[in-house]
């Protein structure tokens, strides 16, 4: 074999007589095949330099940088499938990451690009967090991604950092140049441009990253950059530059949703040197690119499980729900928060707010005046307090109802953005909403590609609806009410519930919820609520999740027999007592008891604790409830008490002993 090498033009050509095996020799050792002018070159002195040494040993040289390469990337592609982990990675208190977590941070941290491509559901913010936990060189972090998550990342970016940085939201009030963790959305980059690429980035998380996969739509163009064609000149110029970071990190639970070709802009942030390297190379390889008449077609697909297996040895971790089904439980529930959108949807949270802080004073105004009324010497004053209480009740209720109506058509279309998301991650999504509006909207918007089981729906309709969802792949949404479709039907096809809107019954809850968790469910499921910061659903959320947990531990988790340990009662007796509420004809009867010198007792606890208690500050243990605030001091501001007001006072008065004299203390206890 005869191999010259001649320097020429800026680069090394290689000549031989041809045979395949001297072409594969020169082609592994580095040249590249120019097809105008049919020969190998390179522009590298190194890579030139090897044809210089003897075949035999070149070959063998080669050969054993393949097979080691080969070993990495075997580890590699194990470690991308990986469910748990040898490391150690600093956690808050009371926060564990999962075994798998754990082996996706392990893979990031060995490499400076890496896209996480774990399935819906898994995890994959906490995952990104746990990389800046585990490097702490990472000060500076720019976290992208779509509009209505960006307040779910601050919420767990806040939980989970063990060091302490400020986490901010970029938005209308302008970029946070002085936090060390920036959240943007997609569509805000050119926008606040300027101010980004004044920061030196040690880490850009790009969550949701499939909304990359246009390299002409200028979302992309502000993630990655841009070069256009100068109509004068015909040279390439960079219009944008691509945001500069020490680290990547991608996440998506569908790393392509159509078609390879959509994975270039990723692969080409990413792995540069690699897959990324030469678009052309990676179409006709894996994209069965072919020239037609209109020039060449990217659309195909081709050697799919070599795809795959150069992304996992080279940046993409992935594992499905199935592949850790054993760490997961059999049902997830998640609060998301988003941020309301829009002047209407601002103004109907601020409505629903400003009525239900009305409508909460009116209630506990009536609430104190029902509890005053048990110490009136006249019956017919505690029965007309109680009705009022219960007429003011039914119009709250009616009021409340009609501001949570129009916060729930506010938001109609974050949750219809939500979906679309979801439904691109999942293939099958389950939503479940109260108001019939609501659900109509939906399914307008998603038109054939969904079914819907309302109350409106027509019985004999129903079950068609539900075996559509259930079979046919182009039914990718299922819209259902919460009474309407939370009986009855299986709807197992869907591993995903999201609730666009919330009933108060967590029975109710549960069982729309369980149309997608019971008998032929093969998935871990996973509960999305999805609600406005500082709408009624965000708090009521929060109390609903911890109820059903407490049904689920009654009912579905592993039962286990009391302790069967004897624990001695509190020696603190007037603190349980102050706990019951008390009756009116208990209140009677009471009042026979007492004795005088309780009574003026009462009454001197009740004045000194008037001059302290707000109603808001917490100088003890349980902190002062605004109810007691207000019959306390309506008791205190009496000239005297009656014996049946002086039972109410000492009910209070007992709940703050500690704030009193313990000579006072025992007098009133005595009585």
């Amino acid at each position: 074999m005869a191999i010259t090498v001649t320097h020429e033009g800026g680069r090394y050509v290689a000549r031989f007589p041809f045979d395949y095996a001297t072409k594969d020799l020169v082609k592994a050792a580095g040249f590249r095949f120019d097809g105008v002018k049919k020969v190998w070159w390179t522009d590298k002195a190194d890579i030139a330099a090897q044809l210089s040494k003897d075949p035999g040993e070149l070959a063998a040289n080669l050969t054993a940088e393949r097979e080691a390469k080969h070993a990495r990337d075997l580890a590699s592609i194990e470690a991308s499938r990986a469910i748990d982990a040898a490391i150690d990675i600093p956690a808050p208190a009371g926060c564990a990451y999962d075994p798998y977590q754990l082996a996706g941070i392990a893979y990031a941290m060995s490499r400076p690009g890496v896209l996480v491509g774990d399935e819906m559901g898994l995890g994959k913010t906490i995952e990104a967090l746990g990389i800046i936990n585990a490097d702490p060189t990472i000060e500076n972090v720019l976290i992208v991604c779509p509009a209505t998550p960006k307040l779910n990342w601050k919420r767990e970016a806040k939980k989970w950092l063990v060091r302490p940085m400020t986490v901010e939201i970029a938005n209308g009030a302008g970029f946070p140049v002085r936090a060390n963790v920036v959240i943007v959305n997609y569509e805000q980059l050119g926008k606040f441009r300027a101010a980004i690429d004044a920061r030196a980035w040690d880490l850009i998380v790009c969550d949701e990253c499939h909304y990359l996969k246009n390299p002409n739509a200028q979302r992309t163009a502000n993630v990655f950059g841009k070069f256009e064609k100068d109509k004068n000149t015909g040279a390439w110029v960079q219009t944008i530059k691509p945001i500069a970071a020490r680290r990547r990190v991608f996440l998506t639970g569908t790393p392509f949703l159509n078609r390879p070709i959509e994975l270039w802009p990723l692969l080409k942030a990413l792995d540069p040197q690699g897959l990324g390297k030469n678009k052309m190379a990676f179409a006709k390889r894996y994209c069965a690119a072919y020239q037609s008449g209109y020039g060449w077609d990217f659309t195909g697909a081709s050697n799919l499980p070599e795809l795959q297996a150069k992304l996992r040895a080279s940046i993409m971790i992935r594992r499905l729900k199935k592949d850790v089904l054993k760490e997961l439980p059999a049902k997830r529930r998640q609060i998301v928060v988003i941020a309301p959108e829009g002047r209407e949807a601002i103004a109907a949270v601020k409505r629903e707010n400003a009525a239900e802080a009305a409508a909460e004073r009116r209630l506990e105004a009536l609430r104190v005046a029902v509890e005053l009324s048990k110490a009136s010497e006249d019956p017919a004053d505690y029965r007309r307090a109680v009705e009022a209480l219960q007429e003011a009740a039914k119009v709250a209720f009616e009021e409340i109802s009609r501001v949570r109506h129009e916060v729930a058509v506010a938001k109609i279309p974050q949750l219809i953005e939500h979906l679309e998301n979801c439904i691109e991650n999942q293939g099958k999504v389950v939503t479940m909403v109260w108001h019939h509006d609501v659900a109509n909207a939906l399914k307008a918007h998603f038109g054939d590609a969904s079914v819907m089981v309302t109350g409106e729906t027509a019985q004999g309709s129903r079950m068609a609806e539900v075996d559509a969802f259930q079979t046919d792949p182009r039914k990718t949404l299922f819209i259902g009410s919460i009474k309407a479709a939370g009986v009855a039907i299986t709807l197992t096809a869907a591993s995903l519930v999201v609730f666009g809107e919330l009933w108060v019954v967590p029975g109710d809850m549960t069982q729309a919820e369980d149309r997608v968790h019971r008998r032929g469910q093969n998935e871990s499921v996973l509960v999305q609520h999805l609600v406005l910061d500082g709408s009624y659903d965000q708090r009521a959320s929060e109390i609903l999740v911890e109820k059903q947990a407490n049904l689920d531990a009654a009912l579905d988790n592993q039962e286990r027999l009391p302790d069967v340990a004897i624990v001695a009662p509190p020696a603190d007796k007037a603190g349980s007592e102050a706990t019951r509420t008390v009756t009116q004809a208990q209140v009677a009867e009471e009042a026979v008891k007492i004795s005088p010198e309780a009574v003026v007792a009462v009454h001197a606890a009740l004045r000194a604790l008037a001059g302290i208690c707000d109603g808001a500050a917490s100088l003890d243990d349980m902190g002062f409830n605004r109810m007691d605030t207000r019959i306390g001091k309506s008791l205190a501001m009496q000239d005297q008490l009656s014996r049946k007001q002086a039972v109410l006072g000492r009910k209070i008065v007992s709940k703050y002993h500690r704030q009193l004299p313990a000579m006072l203390m025992e007098v009133i206890r005595a009585g």
